[in-house]
Parts: structure tokens; sequence; C-alpha cells
């Protein structure tokens, strides 16, 4: 009787470790947490595939992506800037409550941070 109760005891816990594996799994594949971006060649060789596309089309496929490619890097460019002041504004904002000496290690806070040599963030007392 007590190795029965011991057999169900295991086979329960491995059956829970067992399905919470594969819960971790499935969250983190479908929620895209452990997918690559998907180079440009590939994204072209499967849709070559998938839709029949002739080589003409594919080397076109090619080109429309190669532009886009360019206009998007452009527009991150011009986009910068606001980002930017934004975040010299809050910083800012942050020093005008701190003391000259937190002012200081704030800003040495925020390099380390900005150079990612991210700080480690304090744990939450026990």
């Amino acid at each position: 009787m007590e190795r029965r109760a011991y057999l169900y005891f295991v086979s329960t816990f491995l059956l829970g470790v067992l399905t919470g594996a594969v819960g971790l799994y499935l969250y983190a594949w479908y929620g895209g947490h452990w997918r690559r971006p998907v180079a440009r060649g590939q994204f072209v060789r499967y849709l070559t595939h998938e839709l029949g596309l002739s080589a003409e089309q594919t080397n076109q496929l090619n080109q429309i992506l190669v532009d886009s490619r360019k206009k998007y890097e452009q527009l991150r460019v011009k986009a910068r800037p606001p980002f930017e002041e934004l975040r010299q504004q809050t910083d800012s904002e942050i020093r005008q409550i701190l003391k000259p000496e937190q002012s200081r290690k704030f800003d040495e806070v925020i390099r380390k941070w900005r150079s990612s040599e991210s700080p480690p963030l304090p744990r939450r007392p026990k």
C-alpha cells in the first residue's frame, strides 16, 4: 500500500512538471518570446515557395523589401530627436527633486544604464 501511494505521488509530480513545461513552452512560443526575427532571405524564400512566385516576382519582392528597410531606417532617424528630447526633459525633472549628491549618483546610474551596463535593480525586502 505504501509503495502504491509513493507511485501515485511521484507520477502526479511528474505529470505536473510535464504539464507546466508544455504550458510554458506554448506560452513562450505563441507569445513570441522565443521566436527569432525572420531574416529577409528566409521571408523571401518562404513567400516564393508558398505563393509560387516567379524569378521576376522574387526579384521585385527583394527590391520592395530593401526599399522598405531604407524607409524604416530614415523614419527611425527622424523620430529619434523627439524621444531624446523627452528623455533629457525627464532626466532634468528627476534631478530637480534630488539633492546634489543624489544627482551625481543619478547621473552615474543613468550613464551605466544607457551604456548597457544595466545596474541591478534592488530586490524587494523579504
